[in-house]
């Protein structure tokens, strides 16, 4: 087929909002049953509702019917609501928060109380007789933030119980048993930290000689508030169990080892890589072992992920051939294999079972059929836009900052039909803001580039991937330093490169990443276009206010303090305060169900920007909390953003 040329944005382009939310259903969890070696994954499923279906991975078949939701609100962000032990498969219900277990070819039957106010996630089951699960307990009988209670608890399967089992730090994530029982680790953390800033990990012996389960003889083995983030334990014997910590100044793997009551580094010199990033979601699994010598794990190396071979008794690593920019949920399968979710450059995210030689770094690998490997399959790898990782030195001290460029791309176009004419380009800021934006296949992204767009992810100061320093570069300076990554990387394209359209760019950004833009509309008028925010911080006073427990004091380092302390400053930084000085046109999406971001911070922009004769437009989407689940809405969000620009910048 002959190709044509057209004005930049005005492209024609098979890939509609409709077939990509139709088809999307993302892999959110992968779980290995350890007595059969039985794999399962969560599906989210925009077509239905936006539920979470447990599969049984081999042969795609649902353990549950459509009636049922496993999804969790545990800490905010949920995750880890589903496990399996010998043939039986516990989940939590989104419906009532309860835990139910499920048998194949069963209906699922509760196992704890009714009670609305408890909602239960990460669980891991008693090796002995699989009579007891230990899980995270949010107790939010009273809501208000700094009175909802978390904890470990003792899930009895056979008598509908749950008692407290471990208590008194603030949160709670990853509780594991050793393979014999004999053990049970747990990660830890207490305000102001996030767990990537300072957490601990503690084991304590596993009592079961009264009829129930009693924990003695707790140790804090690593970790250290406000310095040591650690991360991720899991065991890979009776006695020695693997995590991650950034002492270094970089997540790194080690071990602990219950007999002699020591931990130390794995690797003899310390990697310039995280293995294993934050995560606000519980559950993630960066690494497994293939016995206890040998571990599996992935790392993060300019912005896309690797994948080692680690020999832990002589500190080495290998690195694997992996032709997948993003590697999660690494599971162990067998002694020579492991299960993990692959996403390409060109292919959604797959199951990917990966053999490994027991003599040499060859892998070999086969993937399985799931809806998310199906999506887009219909489109030509020569319609999507390969990223163009870029570190760029673009701060007055000269640090890098890490951006990924996709440029319009279309089979059917060479160009533009106008001399000289540079692409519109959407800046994208990520949410988090400890987070990053990856290099995997997302077909929002093609959605523009296919149709002349040109989209650049910011992965500003503070974002994931990069080591602590990169992280701590947003300190005290939340709404700074993000905001100059996003407008110098949009200047650098623009003037310097000259890559895309200086007067016809828009910038987004989704949680945290709508803050970043709502910030850059304010302290640079000039540069921007157009923008969309989705449920973002317009009010940083408030939000210290409303948000949910997990992230209510956050802000004290991202600020430098709290709001009592300076309160200029927050008044300094929170966009709806400077809305006389937002010319630029706003769309602010905002789901109605908001309990991170509440739609009080979208109705408090929206307002002053119409007070102060701004333009702005306002869509709240009914059912809908932080993140758009059901198919409808994903859908209206994206046709909506981009109509808003091509109206907006007149393409």
């Amino acid at each position: 087929m002959s190709q044509i040329s057209a004005p930049y944005g005005t492209w024609s382009s098979p890939i509609s909002a409709e077939a990509i939310t139709q088809k999307t259903t993302a892999i959110t969890h992968l779980i290995v049953d350890p007595i059969g070696s039985v794999l399962y994954h969560v599906e989210a499923r925009p077509s239905e509702g936006g539920r979470c279906v447990i599969v049984r991975s081999e042969g795609a078949q649902d353990v549950f019917g459509r009636k049922w939701d496993a999804r969790t609100s545990v800490q905010g962000y949920g995750g880890a609501a589903a496990i399996a032990h010998n043939e039986v498969v516990y989940f939590s219900c989104a419906a009532d928060s309860r835990v139910y277990r499920v048998s194949e070819g069963k209906e699922p039957v509760p196992i704890t109380p009714e009670n609305p106010n408890h909602h239960f996630a990460d669980f891991t089951a008693y090796p002995a007789n699989g009579r007891y699960l230990v899980a995270i307990l949010d107790d939010d009988t009273h809501p208000s933030p700094s009175d909802v209670v978390t904890t470990l608890c003792l899930i009895d399967t056979d008598n509908c119980q749950s008692t407290l089992l471990v208590s008194g730090a603030d949160f709670y994530a990853a509780p594991r048993f050793s393979p014999d029982g004999h053990y049970l680790a747990w990660h830890q953390w207490h305000h102001p930290d996030m767990p990537w800033e300072g957490s601990e990990i503690c084991v304590a012996k596993v009592d079961a000689s009264s009829g129930s389960l009693v924990l003695t003889d707790v140790r804090m083995i690593a970790g250290q508030r406000n310095r040591i983030g650690v991360l991720y334990p899991f065991w890979i014997s009776n006695e020695r169990l693997v995590f991650t910590s950034d002492e270094s100044g970089y997540q790194n793997p080690w071990i602990y080892d219950a007999a002699s009551g020591s931990a130390r580094a794995i690797l003899k010199d310390p990697v310039q890589e995280d293995f294993g990033e934050p995560s606000s979601r519980l559950g993630p699994s960066p690494g497994a072992a293939l016995d206890g010598k040998t571990l599996i794990f992935s790392a993060t190396q300019e912005g896309r992920s690797v994948l080692y071979r680690i020999d832990i008794e002589h500190g080495s690593k290998k690195e694997l051939e992996c032709p997948y920019v993003d590697v999660a949920w690494v599971q162990r399968l067998s002694e020579n294999t492991v299960a993990f979710v692959g996403s390409q450059t060109t292919q959604s995210a797959q199951i990917v079972i990966s053999t490994f030689s027991a003599h040499d770094s060859q892998v070999s690998s086969t993937t399985l059929n799931t809806p998310s490997s199906d999506s887009g399959t219909s489109y030509p790898p020569s319609l999507i836009s390969v990223p163009e990782p870029r570190s760029l030195e673009l701060t007055p001290g000269g640090q890098s900052v890490h951006v990924v460029l996709y440029p319009p791309t279309n089979p059917r176009y060479a160009g533009s039909s106008i001399k000289g004419e540079k692409p519109p380009c959407v800046v994208n800021a990520h949410g988090g803001p400890t987070g990053k934006a990856d290099q995997a296949l997302d077909w929002k992204k093609q959605y523009f580039t296919s149709r002349g767009w040109a989209w650049l992810d910011v992965n500003y100061g503070g974002s994931s991937g990069y080591g602590r320093k990169y992280i701590e570069r947003l300190d005290g300076q939340w709404g700074i330093v993000d905001v100059e990554d996003c407008v110098n990387a949009a200047r650098h394209f623009s003037s310097t490169l000259q890559l895309i359209d200086p007067h016809r760019i828009a910038i987004r950004g989704s949680s945290a990443g709508g803050f970043t833009t709502l910030a850059a509309l304010y302290n640079f008028p000039e540069v921007f276009a157009a923008a969309t925010s989705l449920y973002g911080i317009s009010d940083l006073r408030k939000l210290d206010e409303d948000t949910h427990k997990y992230e209510s004091r956050r802000m004290e380092k991202l600020m430098g303090g709290r709001p009592a302390d300076i309160p200029e400053v927050y008044h300094a930084r929170s966009p709806v305060f400077h809305a006389d000085k937002i010319k630029t046109p706003l769309l602010i999406l905002q789901g109605s169900i908001d309990k991170v971001v509440p739609p009080s911070q979208a109705e408090l922009i929206v307002n002053s920007v119409q007070k102060n004769g701004g333009k702005v437009s306002y869509i709240v989407f009914e059912g809908e909390g932080h993140g758009f689940r059901k198919a409808e809405n994903i859908k209206r969000a994206l046709e909506e953003e981009y109509a808003f620009y091509r109206d907006v910048i007149g393409i």
